[in-house]
């Protein structure tokens, strides 16, 4: 029962997600938390080790999910109920889109998606960093100052710098680790 109510859950998020994997982040907490599979740290921790792992977020996220909920039999069902919704519209719509790609109603419908997709990735981004940057309920005594200062030298880096994201997940790995060993988290 349980690898078809992940199936379920995971198609649902491929099926009405929009703008990729940052895009599906905010569906797949409400549906993980919801149904009391995983707590809201949890779940960070969850995005946190599919972010690093290769391959697309979303796929890697429901594989994880998936795997910590049921094992190997859960990984494929959260899997396969997340990739199928893709694949059945593209290969339903890919025709249809190329014939009719440069049609006003075809353009105005993209462009009316673009701003929520937008929405979806500021909302990930929010829930991610509340769960990381706060130590408690969010407040000004709250903060997670080891955590605050390596996301702002990675901004910083990442912005100016332009260092490849791979050195950067591996020196705050390194961060992480030196932290942790120094007893401040």
């Amino acid at each position: 029962m349980i690898y078809l109510q992940l199936f379920i859950s995971f198609f649902k998020i491929g099926l009405f997600s929009f703008g990729g994997g940052y895009g599906m982040i905010p569906l797949i907490e409400r549906e993980l938390v919801a149904n009391g599979w995983f707590s809201a740290q949890e779940f960070v921790r969850i995005i946190s080790i599919s972010e690093m792992t290769p391959g697309p977020i979303a796929v890697n996220t429901a594989t994880l999910a998936g795997y910590n909920t049921a094992g190997i039999g859960g990984a494929a069902a959260a899997t396969l109920g997340v990739v199928l919704p893709s694949f059945i519209l593209i290969a339903a719509t890919a025709r249809l889109l190329y014939r009719f790609r440069s049609h006003p109603l075809v353009k105005r419908l993209l462009w009316g998606i673009k701003p929520v997709v937008l929405a979806l990735i500021i909302a990930a981004a929010v829930f991610v960093g509340r769960n990381i940057l706060f130590l408690g309920p969010v407040g000004w005594g709250s903060w997670d100052v080891a955590s605050l200062a390596i996301m702002a030298v990675s901004l910083v880096l990442l912005l100016t710098v332009k260092v490849n994201p791979i050195f950067l997940l591996l020196g705050s790995a390194g961060a992480g680790i030196a932290l942790y060993y120094l007893g401040i988290f």
